[in-house]
């Protein structure tokens, strides 16, 4: 198998870190943005969709306020290697959940979508990215999160979490060969 790789300049084989959520800055509204560390700062993102393969959903803590704080990592492989990290009891996540757990097959490459709801909500359209179709499950505000998780984690080749959402550290994988497919979508 040969791998292009590009030669020139680039970015660091690094993940590109999305987060969630409704905020607005100089009249415009954003739902994803950066967070650069180096300079303190938060970065808007102005699209609302990430188009790739999802290749991972781990469970990570971060600290925030001497607490640790629960995270959903979805990770997305495209033109670059994303992470789209939110809490893990928000609706976003929920709603891309329940979408997720509907997928049977995740070599295809799906469409994430945030879309702003009341005050600070945001929330989560899933689409197939060939059809431009909308994967939708009714919300169910009672779901058993740990087990759609594990479900969406074993149909994607991963180890599941075990029941009790306990966190193990996972390295990130580096991209492969499907992030040439997206080219062809193009």
């Amino acid at each position: 198998m040969t791998t292009e790789i590009k030669l020139g300049l680039c970015n660091p084989p690094e993940p590109i870190y999305l987060y969630v959520k409704n905020a607005e800055l100089g009249g415009e509204s954003y739902l994803w943005y950066h967070y650069d560390i180096d300079r303190d700062k938060t970065i808007p993102v102005s699209q609302r969709a990430l188009t790739g393969y999802l290749s991972e959903l781990r469970l990570t803590t971060k600290e925030f306020k001497g607490k640790d704080n629960l995270k959903l990592d979805i990770v997305v492989s495209a033109d670059e290697l994303y992470v789209v990290r939110t809490g893990v009891e928000t609706n976003f996540a929920k709603s891309f959940l329940l979408a997720a757990s509907l997928v049977q097959d995740f070599s295809k490459p799906l469409i994430i979508v945030a879309n702003a709801g009341d005050e600070n909500t945001v929330f989560c359209n899933l689409y197939d990215a060939a059809s431009k179709s909308r994967i939708e499950r009714e919300w169910n505000k009672n779901a058993d999160w740990v087990t759609i998780i594990r479900d969406i984690q074993f149909r994607l080749g991963g180890i599941p979490s075990t029941p009790k959402l306990s966190v193990v550290p996972q390295p990130v994988h580096p991209q492969d060969l499907r992030i040439k497919n997206i080219r062809t979508l193009l």
